[in-house]
């Protein structure tokens, strides 16, 4: 499987999206908490379909045009990783969940959904910035907590935002 990597700007920053044939297998902030090794990424690419189809809806997104991502995922984890990525791709635009809720609807620990969540390959298509403390408060992001509280700004409806957004 043919794996490379193209740096996108955007208002978050340059991400890094990690493509794996003919579908998105990361997307990465600067300084994530799981940097991907040299090897999981393959050679940077200047001019890439998939990589420019990923920039445009990311695009949109971050402008609030984009609700959802219409992208081919290569999801690569256990089996329970998995599961609790696919259950985050579930969560709702503008909706947030617990980690708690999450532990008991996929029959858990707190800590383990936890785990999963932080090992999330595909930050903002993969919606981890939903899942929030117990208390409504915001825990870990890989891609730092202020770049959290701006996705779920992002996500608020117009007349509850505040537009403070990057």
């Amino acid at each position: 499987m043919l794996t490379r990597r193209a740096v996108l700007p955007t208002r978050l920053g340059e991400l890094t999206v990690v493509l794996e044939g003919d579908a998105v297998a990361g997307l990465y902030f600067p300084g994530h908490w799981r940097d991907p090794q040299r090897a999981e990424v393959g050679e940077e690419v200047a001019h890439d379909p998939l990589a420019a189809m990923v920039h445009q809806q990311l695009g949109e997104y971050l402008d609030g045009a984009r609700r959802s991502f219409e992208l081919p995922l290569a999801l690569r984890g256990s089996d329970f990783h998995r599961r609790v990525w696919e259950r985050l791709l579930a969560i709702p635009y503008g909706e947030k969940v617990t980690y708690g809720a999450l532990a008991t609807e996929l029959g858990a620990a707190a800590q383990a959904i936890g785990g999963a969540v932080g090992q999330n390959p595909v930050s903002i298509i993969v919606p981890c910035h939903r899942v929030v403390g117990a208390d409504g408060s915001l825990t870990g992001y890989a891609g730092g907590i202020e770049r959290k509280r701006a996705l779920l700004e992002l996500e608020e409806p117009a007349a509850d935002r505040v537009d403070r957004l990057f």
